[in-house]
């Protein structure tokens, strides 16, 4: 009976944490969003921002789409995050089942080689002359091409395929499956936690990707959502007399525009998050 009592009050003190830690999550998006809702008004009247306005405006973002190559640049985020996703996922599971056989030529070399930039990173400087090199510079491409393959997310998911039964492959190799077969008849489809963690490991990275369209895009209507973002910031103090709405605002708006998509999409992805990355790191 005290063991028990042990454990009911145990779980009610995890309970009582996990929602704090909740809560303070939450407390950040749910400041963001009220900024971004803030009327001028109420920003005068108040002196300032308050978390609960009592009158509400989407001002904010109807003059966030007005910044010059904004809507542009907000198409070339979600065409980079989609397709720049599809190319990633793609090279890595090729790349990852050829690494997870055992019977690979040359197979402890080419896992040598790809362990490499996990401890060596290229730099700067040289990824710059290759991508300007090879052509790529202010081109879209240059945003997806120079990262196509993460080692790390390569690692885990040659370990995903490593540990599925060899039964499965050698069974379909009886049958007169060739290897091409196998992966997407058979191994793709009871792969999808590895797929889903992957694939919102990539997203997440091409959609907040900032640096990389920095340095590599100089046509303002080529770049991305976030670089944009920066410069609204950057202008932060010209723009408070030139729009009708404050420049926090402003700015908050743009922060829940940017960050809705991948909010919107996690909870679909999230059951597999957690059992990709389990299984994926696990050696069997």
């Amino acid at each position: 009976m005290v063991i028990h009592l042990r454990y009911r009050i145990y779980d009610l003190f995890i309970n009582i944490i996990l929602v704090l830690i909740g809560l303070m999550c939450f407390f950040p998006m749910l400041y963001v969003v009220s900024v971004s809702l803030t009327p001028y008004e109420e920003y005068l009247r108040q002196g300032g921002i308050v978390l609960f306005p009592a009158k509400v405006t989407f001002e904010a973002y109807v003059q966030f789409w007005k910044e010059p190559y904004i809507a542009q640049c907000f198409r070339n985020t979600v065409f980079i995050t989609v397709f720049g996703t599809m190319c990633n996922v793609i090279v890595t599971v090729l790349m990852a089942y050829a690494l997870s056989r055992k019977n690979l030529l040359f197979r402890k070399f080419f896992l040598f080689y790809c362990l490499i930039p996990l401890l060596i990173t290229g730099g700067v400087v040289p990824t710059y002359l290759i991508v300007r090199n090879t052509g790529l510079l202010n081109s879209l491409s240059a945003l997806i091409i120079p990262t196509l393959v993460s080692p790390y997310i390569l690692m885990i998911t040659r370990t995903f395929f490593s540990n599925i039964d060899e039964s499965l492959y050698e069974s379909a190799r009886i049958d007169g499956a060739s290897e091409f077969k196998i992966l997407f008849a058979i191994i793709l489809p009871i792969s999808m936690p590895i797929l889903a963690t992957i694939g919102l490991m990539y997203g997440v990275g091409h959609w907040n990707q900032y640096y990389a369209s920095l340095m590599y895009i100089s046509d303002s209507s080529k770049r991305t959502l976030q670089v944009v973002l920066r410069e609204m910031l950057n202008r932060a103090s010209r723009m408070e007399s030139d729009i009708v709405v404050p420049t926090r605002t402003l700015q908050m708006a743009g922060v829940v525009v940017s960050a809705v998509p991948i909010i919107l999409v996690y909870p679909f992805l999230q059951r597999y998050f957690t059992q990709g990355i389990m299984l994926g790191a696990i050696k069997g």
